[in-house]
């Protein structure tokens, strides 16, 4: 009897604090028509073009080749996590160019850090060679990738999947400025799952301390968010007319293409969201013949030719 009377009690305070399931705009994800690019070539460029990489330490890892830890400011040469993805840009005709911690361009890379950062240093953007050094006089970043790093597939609300489309859309009427730069929207990679109790005394008491993580919310809300970014009939780009702005699902490829909402290459024995080498390399592999594509589609490669720089490392 008592047992009874405990439970009734435990369902009336659950009841009484609100603590019903939410509804959030993730409860359903479903599958997305993305960009179709397989009518372009995926050969690499005519002519050699500068690429700007802004990014922080996942970025810098997928770039680099694998080996011991030789990092200043997430700019790698090599990395355990190392996905030798600039090795493969190079050999593509890229030169490759960065921006990370510590630099005017690259220090804040979340999501709600790119439009300010895009309206007011677009200038410097477009000359950036390595952290604050810019390209000689005349030229130019023919291609800006930007990326920011798994926390920012943390959205704890629908209200902070919502800004953060705000900001997204706010940085079309930026880039359709200029239609013979390529801007190279790259998702977030995913988090590892976060830890879950699957007591429900437990999940009751953080939910009224405002301590709860609905787990599986999160993930629904990552996997809608980087969908809603690539989904050309009712997504980011899709009332963009130009062809200057593509999305590359970084964070899809990391989940193995949806076998979860959360990171299957893993690092630190699944307790760390710094995709490992193994993923990196899956996505610097899938990603060269998908900038080769949409260089050839936007047709950069001959309409914005320039003298690049030289290589930044041997």
């Amino acid at each position: 009897m008592l047992k009874i009377q405990v439970s009734i009690f435990y369902i009336f305070l659950l009841l009484l604090a609100g603590c019903q399931p939410e509804k959030d705009i993730s409860v359903e994800v479903k599958p997305v028509n993305t960009l179709d690019l397989s009518k372009f070539s995926d050969t690499p460029p005519s002519n050699p073009l500068n690429l700007l990489f802004i990014h922080h330490s996942c970025g810098g890892h997928w770039l680099a080749d694998k080996g011991p830890e030789n990092c200043k400011d997430c700019i790698c040469k090599t990395h355990p996590n190392g996905g030798g993805l600039r090795r493969l840009l190079e050999k593509n005709n890229y030169v490759v160019h960065e921006a990370s911690y510590n630099s005017m361009i690259g220090d804040k890379t979340d999501i709600l850090d790119w439009p300010p950062k895009f309206q007011n240093q677009m200038d410097r953007i477009h000359r950036t060679k390595m952290q604050d050094e810019l390209l000689p006089e005349g030229e130019r970043n023919q291609i800006i990738m930007f990326k920011s790093c798994y926390p920012n597939n943390n959205f704890p609300s629908d209200e902070s999947v919502k800004k953060a489309q705000e900001a997204y859309k706010s940085l079309l009427p930026i880039f359709e400025k200029y239609p013979n730069i390529l801007f190279v929207a790259v998702t977030a990679p995913p988090l590892v799952r976060p830890y879950e109790t699957s007591n429900p005394l437990k999940a009751f008491i953080k939910k009224i301390l405002g301590k709860y993580k609905d787990v599986p919310a999160i993930g629904r809300r990552a996997r809608y968010f980087n969908n809603w970014l690539k989904d050309v009939e009712s997504g980011w780009l899709s009332q963009y007319t130009l062809k200057n702005v593509v999305v590359f699902d970084y964070y899809d490829i990391l989940t193995k293409n949806g076998k979860s909402n959360w990171a299957e290459y893993p690092t630190r024995g699944g307790r760390d969201s710094h995709p490992s080498s193994e993923g990196n390399s899956v996505a610097a592999r899938e990603f060269v013949p998908f900038l080769n594509r949409a260089v050839h589609r936007v047709g950069i490669e001959t309409t914005n030719a320039q003298r690049p720089c030289r290589k930044t490392f041997s």
